[in-house]
């Protein structure tokens, strides 16, 4: 990787490799294919951080931004406190969040680049956290935001949404069928689709997750639990895995496990098989509504890094979410049920796989959002 500290960032397609400006305001190439982000950002350093900055703009040495809108979108959020559960578990406390989940820090860099480029009005489809953070960073940059989510999706995060001036549409069926409805919605309408799963900005702030790990702990775990759905998370925290080999921060990957719900597990069920594609499910019902999707649109990306670094995933026993998210909530942390399936997973992976020395899990999105 090229050591650019002031390189400008691109797009560039991932089926037909054309290659845009960060400017332009649509959500693919016109072949279909997701934007990719072209972006070396400079080796990673801690003197490079803004120790100034109280929110995840302290890293913005590394993200392709442009401008001083972040100034104006950061709601403080970041930071978030590491908890030790266990002798050999660490909890990231990612729900201590401006909307109470992990999904502010893709919001925050997102929100920031469309406020940039001069847009005014975006819509958004979400099974709930994400739109709660679109939302409410829309509020705070004056720009217009409606969003779907699927019916189902707890009320409370209803509730937050509308509180925040979106507009919102609950969509009949499935979590990807929300997607469906937006998307055509992007396309009758020509608004600009603020999505976290197509929007590669959403990524350089997820990333941030494992930035301030390092920061934080002065190191990286030697094992890492990671919720997947869409895989926002999961893509960030990888992004910066690879950028901290590339800069010698680490000598080797750490153990990573990913997680899916045991009744929606499309990434699970292609690497049993070692597909390079997803495999085609029909999703069943489940508490873990953050990572109920049947068809991630950035499944193949998952997977190459999946098989690039021999990523674990396992899925989270259904039947076992609730009895975790009690048992958290006995220790002072009161999670919503998909936090609770990482742990749910985790347990089982303990009894049943081996023993781990030093784990971090993310705790994504805080309880009153599921009650």
């Amino acid at each position: 990787m090229e050591n650019r500290n002031d390189a400008l960032a691109a797009f560039r397609c991932s089926k037909c490799s054309k290659t845009e400006d960060t400017n332009t305001q649509d959500a693919t190439c016109s072949c279909g294919g997701l934007w990719m982000l072209d972006y070396c950002p400079p080796r990673f350093s801690l003197d490079l951080v803004d120790k100034s900055a109280w929110n995840i703009f302290r890293y913005r040495a590394f993200m392709p931004l442009e401008g001083a809108s972040w100034q104006e979108i950061s709601l403080g959020e970041g930071m978030t406190p590491i908890v030790s559960l266990e002798k050999n578990l660490h909890l990231k406390m990612d729900y201590f969040m401006p909307t109470l989940s992990f999904k502010d820090r893709g919001a925050a860099v997102m929100m920031a680049h469309i406020k940039n480029i001069g847009v005014t009005s975006v819509v958004q489809d979400s099974s709930g956290n994400a739109g709660n953070s679109v939302a409410a960073y829309g509020a705070k940059a004056g720009i217009d935001s409606e969003i779907f989510v699927p019916e189902g999706t707890s009320s409370k995060k209803i509730n937050m949404i509308q509180s925040h001036g979106a507009r919102i549409n609950i969509v009949p069926g499935s979590r990807d069928d929300c997607a469906k409805a937006c998307r055509e919605t992007v396309k009758k309408d020509g608004k600009y689709y603020a999505s976290h799963v197509y929007n590669p900005f959403f990524y350089e702030g997820t990333k941030t997750y494992l930035y301030e790990t390092y920061e934080q702990l002065g190191r990286i775990p030697s094992e890492i639990f990671i919720p997947l759905g869409n895989g926002t998370l999961f893509i960030g925290i990888m992004k910066a895995l690879e950028e901290f080999l590339e800069s010698g921060i680490i000598q080797e990957m750490p153990s990573i496990i990913a997680v899916q719900s045991e009744n929606c597990a499309p990434i699970y069920e292609a690497t049993k098989a070692r597909e390079k594609k997803i495999a085609s499910i029909t999703p069943v019902p489940t508490l873990a509504e953050g990572i109920a999707v049947g068809v991630p649109m950035r499944g193949e990306e998952i997977l190459e890094y999946i098989y690039r670094h021999h990523i674990e995933v396992i899925t989270a026993p259904e039947n076992r979410i609730l009895e975790a998210r009690a048992s958290l909530a006995t220790k002072g942390i009161y999670v919503e049920h998909t936090t609770a399936a990482t742990y749910a997973a985790y347990l089982k992976y303990i009894a049943t796989s081996r023993p781990l020395k030093d784990c971090l899990l993310p705790m994504c999105g805080a309880g009153l959002k599921s009650d």
